[in-house]
């Protein structure tokens, strides 16, 4: 019914007013964009007097969302790995701050939305993307985070995540941590240890809210183990094809099929390093062309079709674009090449620029609603260290009888004199 009512393109057409009427109804999702982390980074956040209605020199402003008809913009509210400048760390009780800094990443992104409430809307649904798209002629803004070392250890910065607004996260980063091991670690550890039995906790836990499950960045293995237990389709924001490229960050052709059974999306990476054989500057720089992300979209469509593969840029997170594919503004380049090489029809280019991220973003929420009297999940990490003065045993009362001694064991008493200490 949906294509129907949308797609009602003349083929006698040339591409450029196809792709013209087409985008009018269609938006074209970009499910990893970096330009956040650039306001942290550069700004500090503070982006009251910043002009996003004007030509930044960065990948991403407001005039090249337009130029480039990126209707719904998925934001990473990335915090990096707090692992001291060890990547390997395993010490995942150690006290940071990747909580507060993706809260302070939740907020600014909001901020600059509001601050443009014209033409940036920031949405909870698809339906709500969708319409603010076709309905209200905004650009729909929604957030991803980039690893579950963000969580700190715990599904409940999971759930209060997703209350915020985020809609999927990706299970790792450039480390592993209690839930996943990562694709960055491959080299260095002894075995893939893939998905922990706290990770599959924490994926369904993800499904029971509705929350999308990333699968950018984890190792081969946690793809694989993911795939076996989610009760919904994955996405990866922002990975390529491994065939054309061989690295970790790249996506087996077995993983690729068994995304096809699992009805998710693979959204194109435009990193040079992920998408070239190996082409350098003098500087040791990759080198990509727009021909490298075409190639990379033809793979996926000719191995698992055209219901499985999107945009993921990572604009704005990365040392160079292809060329061609300088900034969010060249998508329609993009999109015509695709539709000239297969000489596509209006529902195959529709399901490449945006569609399939909005069927696995409504499935998950459909999903989540089928379960919405489920409990929620209360596992913890085995290895959780629980710490309390000793004021907060011996002075408190019990909430029944007993239910002092539970945990007893199991908790680090600190007396009042270690706790000054510290």
């Amino acid at each position: 019914m949906f294509l129907k009512k949308y797609l009602s393109g003349d083929k006698a057409e040339s591409v450029d007013e196809r792709f013209l009427k087409l985008s009018h109804r269609i938006p074209i999702i970009d499910t990893h964009n970096d330009f956040p982390y650039l306001l942290r980074v550069q700004l500090h956040n503070k982006v009251n007097e910043l002009d996003f209605n004007s030509h930044l020199t960065s990948n991403t402003d407001l005039p090249k969302l337009k130029e480039g008809h990126v209707g719904v913009q998925f934001f990473s509210v990335y915090i990096e790995c707090k692992d001291g400048g060890d990547f390997l760390y395993t010490d995942f009780n150690q006290i940071n701050s990747a909580v507060r800094d993706t809260l302070e990443q939740i907020d600014v992104t909001k901020r600059l939305v509001a601050k443009h409430f014209k033409d940036m809307k920031f949405v909870n649904s698809s339906k709500e993307a969708m319409e603010t798209y076709q309905n209200e002629k905004k650009i729909a803004i929604t957030l991803g985070v980039e690893g579950l070392h963000q969580c700190d250890l715990s599904l409940a910065v999971v759930r209060i995540y997703y209350e915020l607004g985020v809609r999927y996260i990706t299970l790792t980063h450039n480390c592993d941590n209690p839930f996943a091991m990562a694709a960055s670690s491959i080299p260095y550890r002894e075995k893939d240890f893939g998905l922990t039995e706290y990770g599959v906790e924490c994926v369904h836990e993800m499904n029971r809210l509705g929350m999308m499950v990333d699968l950018s960045h984890v190792s081969y293995q946690t793809m694989l183990d993911v795939l076996n237990v989610t009760e919904a389709p994955v996405i990866f924001s922002h990975s390529s094809v491994y065939k054309l490229t061989p690295h970790e960050r790249n996506v087996r052709d077995d993983v690729l099929l068994k995304l096809k059974e699992n009805g998710g999306v693979i959204q194109i990476n435009f990193c040079p390093a992920f998408i070239t054989s190996g082409d350098v500057d003098e500087e040791g720089n990759s080198i990509a062309t727009i021909s490298d992300a075409i190639n990379h979209v033809s793979y996926v469509i000719d191995l698992i079709g055209w219901d499985h593969v999107g945009f993921g840029s990572d604009f704005d997170g990365i040392p160079g674009t292809p060329r061609g594919l300088e900034d969010v503004s060249k998508y329609p380049d993009l999109v015509k090449s695709i539709w000239s090489k297969y000489d596509a029809t209006e529902e195959q280019i529709a399901k490449l620029m945006g569609l399939n991220t909005l069927r696995v973003w409504s499935e998950c929420e459909r999903i989540s609603e089928v379960k919405k009297g489920h409990k929620c999940i209360e596992a913890q990490w085995s290895d959780r260290l629980w710490e309390f003065p000793t004021w907060a045993k011996t002075a408190m009362p019990e909430i029944y009888p007993g239910s002092k001694q539970i945990y007893d064991k199991s908790t680090k008493w600190i007396d009042g004199d270690d706790l000054i200490k510290k």
